[in-house]
């Protein structure tokens, strides 16, 4: 029998994916890949596929505070991460209970904006995010668009993704990565991590492949996992990037649009 003590725990406070690509599903398969035990608190339930979005319902925010209660209160955390929270009440909520309750290691996806540059929440919920969540981060993980936002500062080279590091930093989170994926080019693969004394510029190997939805999602849930099992912040980034590099590499033609980074590689590799 495993000795329950040694049992790392993450928590993933995000939207449930009804395509299984993101969200809630893809945090909970990237928990299982990190051999830790994921537990979530569902923040809204949306019908989308590979296509997109059809439907989006949120819950209240009190039942998504009873979530992430319930489990801390009998299971434990070792690290959370944060994905689509959607609005100002669900977001506020979740600042006040994260820090009532002291998560440790929160990473926080500031999931605001897609990709593609498609607003995802209000202006409302942005500051509240900015102004009440993201201090208690260990860690926020913006991409270019997110990064714009938060910075208030263009974002399209890599003097910018360094500026705006700096910049969101001054928000209150420990640390902050910004996310170069949605810049193509030679900064593709490419992030900059600074936390408050070093700045660093995080390179990774690109991956030619349309399917890689969920990559956000999966980048925190990893960085989260890792926190979980005791790495320090630098490695558990690194590691995270490894991971999704071989996601990508692994990712899953499935559907009729973009389909989801490959989970579970090594799986897959197995069977092959």
């Amino acid at each position: 029998m495993t000795d329950r003590a040694n049992i790392p725990v993450a928590l993933t406070i995000a939207g449930s994916d009804s395509g299984g690509g993101a969200g809630i599903q893809a945090d909970l398969r990237t928990f299982a890949f990190h051999c830790v035990h994921g537990a979530s608190a569902i923040t809204c339930v949306t019908a989308q596929n590979t296509l997109g979005v059809n439907r989006v319902d949120a819950l209240a925010p009190e039942a998504v505070v009873a979530q992430i209660e319930a489990v801390a209160s009998d299971i434990g955390v070792g690290a959370a991460k944060t994905g689509m929270l959607l609005n100002a009440g669900i977001i506020a909520a979740v600042a006040d209970c994260v820090g009532q309750l002291k998560l440790p290691s929160v990473v926080v996806d500031p999931v605001m904006v897609s990709r593609t540059g498609a607003q995802l929440i209000d202006d409302a919920a942005i500051a509240t995010l900015r102004d009440r969540l993201i201090p208690l981060a260990a860690i926020v993980t913006p991409n270019r668009y997110e990064a714009q936002i938060l910075s208030g500062l263009e974002v399209s080279s890599l003097d910018d993704m360094k500026a705006a590091a700096r910049r969101i930093y001054e928000l209150g989170a420990a640390a902050v990565l910004v996310k170069g994926g949605g810049l193509g080019g030679n900064l593709r693969g490419v992030d900059v991590g600074f936390d408050g004394s070093k700045l660093e510029v995080l390179a990774s190997e690109t991956v030619e492949t349309p399917h890689t939805h969920g990559t956000g999602c999966t980048l925190s849930a990893a960085i989260a996992a890792n926190l979980a099992k005791g790495e320090n912040l630098r490695s558990a980034v690194q590691l995270a990037k490894e991971y999704l590099t071989q996601a990508l590499k692994h990712s899953l033609a499935i559907g009729k649009g973009q389909g989801p980074v490959g989970h579970y590689f090594k799986l897959v590799i197995g069977n092959g």
